[in-house]
């Protein structure tokens, strides 16, 4: 649907254009439309009214609207599942005050970036249920456990350093 409005959108401003160029520029092709009925004023304007609508509001807002499931499905053509995506909401409310994760729009400076650092499930999932400490920052043990910390580990370890 998105495409054929954007082509759509290109095939009419090519008609446009062409139509002005024919007529010898805008003073003609406003000449050849200038009608002497009322009604016909009319009907021009509301035709303009509707493609500057369609083509200034409800086209960009259809393909906005479109591409924001789409863009969240993915991470840097790394596709994320359902269960991945819940994993990086849990990850930007529990822990992306601390750690740094380009995926999760995360910049905190308190944990280890996890861009750099890579980290395997396993040691996710270890330091989800144990904590950590580190020089004078600690991260207590289980933020997130069960299905919970597996969301969330899944997530880190497929985008990290992506």
């Amino acid at each position: 649907m998105a495409v054929i409005l954007f082509v759509l959108f290109w095939v009419l401003l090519g008609v446009g254009l062409a139509y002005i160029g024919l007529r010898g520029g805008a003073g003609g092709a406003r000449e050849s439309l200038h009608t002497q009925t009322p009604r016909a004023r009319h009907i021009a304007a509301t035709l303009f009214a509707i493609v500057y609508v369609g083509f200034g509001i409800v086209i960009p807002a259809v393909l906005l609207v479109g591409n924001h499931d789409k863009a969240s499905a993915q991470f840097k053509g790394v596709k994320l599942t359902s269960a991945d995506r819940d994993g990086r909401d849990l990850f930007e409310i529990n822990c992306a005050t601390c750690h740094t994760l380009t995926a999760a729009h995360a910049a905190g400076k308190v944990g280890p970036n996890l861009d750099q650092l890579k980290p395997p499930k396993a040691l996710i999932l270890d330091a989800l249920a144990k904590g950590r400490t580190r020089g004078n920052n600690y991260m207590p043990a289980q933020i997130l456990q069960g299905e919970d910390a597996t969301k969330v580990a899944d997530f880190v370890s497929k985008v990290a350093g992506q």
